[in-house]
């Protein structure tokens, strides 16, 4: 039987602003990145950073690096709600007027959320997506069907294992029925396409188990229900939008947020976000 509660926690032209301070660095931005987080992180400097070194990198090549400050455990809701405050803040900081969004996994749903709800597309120039269950994901569906979960008790103790991330009112219960893939679809419907934020979907898969160990339980799981998955997300959920890529069959959901101890040949995972970003200034953003 798959632990899933280990593998959830292992997810131009005109009068324009002037660009981003990037000051020896060949990147040049008009607006400022902001990071949002995925499920079982935190990025408040309670826990482990959720990025890794990758926000250090960023700022190295002149980039500076905000943060959405939402929780590890909060609902969508909630989490677009605590992120619409920080780019707000942002916004009156730079003296700006947008930001580009760069998210992880669930803050990429969070995002999305936040854009549609709050009517955010004259304050986001671009959201990236990086492993995001557009689609939902099979696990929460595992979880879901487990009838604990409903219980009174199994509430407890959900919340309980959410406290310790960090969040003052954590919710898994919620966030586990959100992400099913019935009720991601339902929230497709709605939760439409802003034609002026600029979106882009991208993912990466595990060709072999070995590639992530902690994932590969949930990788074998996956893969017999949808194919081809990072060890959490599967290419399906997370191939969403226009402007999709996929940019390596061999880093796992953890490994594309700079976590996973092990080195990935020919591969520097900052350097993938620094490209990111590089695209992001070229088209003006």
């Amino acid at each position: 039987m798959i632990n899933i509660f280990s593998i959830l926690i292992g997810c131009a032209s005109g009068n324009k602003p002037a660009p981003e301070d990037t000051q020896n660095s060949d990147i040049c931005l008009q607006y400022p990145i902001v990071m949002a987080h995925g499920i079982g992180r935190n990025d408040t400097g309670k826990r482990m950073h959720p990025w890794g070194r990758i926000p250090e990198v960023l700022q190295e090549h002149g980039v500076k690096v905000y943060f959405g400050n939402t929780d590890a455990w909060g609902s969508i809701e909630s989490n677009a709600e605590s992120l619409k405050e920080s780019i707000d803040k942002i916004l009156e900081e730079t003296e700006k007027e947008k930001v580009n969004i760069i998210a992880h996994s669930k803050g990429g749903i969070d995002s999305r959320y936040l854009i549609w709800k709050y009517d955010y597309g004259d304050r986001v120039a671009s959201l990236t997506t990086i492993s995001t269950p557009h689609r939902g994901c099979e696990l929460a569906d595992l979880l879901y069907s487990k009838k604990i979960i409903h219980t009174k008790r199994g509430r407890r103790r959900l919340e309980t294992f959410g406290k310790l991330f960090g969040d003052d009112n954590p919710d898994i219960y919620t966030v586990s029925c959100q992400l099913t893939t019935e009720n991601m679809e339902k929230f497709n419907d709605y939760v439409t396409i802003d034609e002026r934020v600029y979106y882009q979907s991208i993912y990466v898969t595990m060709n072999h188990p070995s590639v992530d160990p902690i994932f590969s339980r949930s990788h074998k799981y996956i893969q017999g229900i949808n194919g081809a998955n990072d060890g959490l997300i599967s290419e399906y959920s997370a191939k969403w939008g226009p402007n999709t890529l996929k940019i390596a069959d061999n880093i796992s959901h953890e490994q594309i947020i700079g976590h996973g101890g092990k080195k990935i040949p020919g591969m520097k995972i900052p350097n993938i976000y620094l490209d990111i970003i590089r695209g992001l200034g070229e088209r003006g953003l």
